[in-house]
């Protein structure tokens, strides 16, 4: 039966093919709108940790002094990073910082690039799980006694040395020689969440570095630097020395306990730098250290702003528009069969086949719409990334859309002819057959 209430859909839109169209166009109009808008927020909103949201933790600390910051800084200052290092507790931990060098090999047909670089510690590969085609990550000692090594990603190794295991080869960054002992697959995590300061939807780092390095070779910060007095920086030991904040600092803890213990572990260390002068603001060591899980630290660095919420509503309520006048057309479009169904209540057909006919009538409309609706959406992301330049991460219309798209726009549209499938069905055939 539901194939033969098809076929009567297919030849009632072919009888009326102008109307039919501006019903689909009016669906796909107010579905693209809303698809987009979903997509881009469904994207930001993505939390790419899975499973292991709750465990992995950002430290912020409240090092500034009194008058400054209303709030928890997102990252933290050098040398608690190194004092933090060194305490161990967590099950893994891993400072970060964004930079970036010139890359070039022996090579002299390879021209110099200038690359991004992810200057870390070993810990950073375990915490975020990621995936290795060669070698791994250098030795835990490193993290203590630097060395000249280097992480390397997919396509750089493609570039520099045709895809090949480049374990054991040597890149030059800003001229000066690191080995390389692993190569990670590729790996984009959207957003970017180990570090949303320097752009939550741009790609990852094709270079991993030491931190144990930063204090001898000075790297440049290629991120956010916040410092909530004046201080003055002759140079890069003062900039290490500093009450500036420029530094993420990650944890491994996998209990709740773990958690606790590790807040008790940070009030400890505020305690104590708060007898060396430090953390003056007046608000007790347990007051000023707080973790942050993926969740947190994703809402905290304002990866979902608030105008993607209004947005989003927004185009529902065009969505909603869309479907009274979806209403309208319909209902006109039925009544003009009143005749029609009329003979058919006269020779038999009962109020829930005619209902259930013109339904299923509104939900093929309503999958002609979804299906240009999606058109609409891919197009509109794809203008957004070349016009506006917009992260890639963004304007990727999920596989979840292709699924979604489709039963919105069946269900939006049987939401508008569920009254003028119910008028229609109501029809008095006495009526229809005393003009005949």
């Amino acid at each position: 039966m539901f194939l033969y209430y098809v076929d009567l859909a297919w030849r009632s839109i072919k009888k009326t093919p102008i109307l039919s169209l501006l019903m689909v166009l009016a669906i796909s109009v107010g579905i693209g709108i809303t698809i987009t808008t979903l997509n881009v927020y469904n994207m930001m909103a993505f939390n790419p940790a899975g499973e292991r949201a709750e465990q992995l933790n950002t430290v912020q600390l409240w090092s500034q002094g009194p008058d400054s910051w209303a709030d928890y800084h997102s990252q933290v200052t050098y040398q608690d990073v190194m004092n933090l290092r060194k305490g161990k507790v967590a099950n893994e931990q891993a400072a970060m910082f964004r930079s970036g060098m010139a890359v070039q090999t022996d090579d002299p047909q390879i021209l110099p690039s200038l690359n991004g670089v992810r200057v870390t510690d070993s810990g950073f590969f375990n915490l975020f799980e990621v995936p290795f085609i060669y070698g791994n990550s250098w030795d835990k000692s490193v993290d203590e006694q630097a060395a000249f090594q280097a992480v390397i990603g997919k396509k750089l190794n493609q570039k520099l040395f045709g895809g090949e295991n480049s374990v054991g080869k040597t890149i030059y960054l800003n001229r000066k020689p690191y080995q390389v002992v692993g190569v990670i697959d590729d790996w984009h995590p959207q957003p970017k969440y180990y570090d949303p300061t320097s752009g939550a939807f741009s790609k990852a780092e094709q270079i991993y570095i030491p931190f144990s390095l930063t204090a001898s070779e000075e790297f440049s910060v290629w991120g956010n630097m916040s410092g909530w007095k004046y201080e003055r920086l002759d140079d890069y030991q003062d900039r290490l020395g500093s009450e500036k904040v420029w530094i993420q600092y990650w944890v491994d803890l996998p209990t709740a306990e773990d958690r606790q213990s590790y807040k008790r572990y940070l009030s400890q260390y505020v305690e104590q730098q708060k007898e060396l002068g430090r953390f003056t603001d007046g608000k007790s060591p347990e007051e000023s250290a707080q973790l942050s899980n993926v969740d947190a630290w994703l809402e905290r660095n304002h990866v979902v702003p608030e105008d993607n919420k209004i947005l989003l509503g927004l185009s529902v309520l065009f969505l909603s528009v869309c479907l009274v006048n979806i209403l309208g057309l319909m209902l006109t479009k039925f009544l003009k069969r009143a005749p029609e169904v009329g003979v058919r209540r006269a020779i038999g057909a009962s109020r829930s086949q005619i209902f259930s006919q013109y339904m299923v009538e509104v939900g093929v409309i309503g999958l002609f719409g979804g299906l240009l609706g999606l058109a609409w959406a891919w197009g509109a992301l794809y203008g957004l990334s070349a016009r506006f330049g917009v992260a890639e991460g963004l304007t990727h219309l999920s596989l979840s859309m292709w699924v979604i798209t489709p039963a919105i726009a069946v269900g939006t549209a049987m939401l508008a002819g569920l009254y003028p499938a119910w008028v229609v069905c109501r029809t008095k055939p006495s009526v229809y057959l005393k003009s005949q």
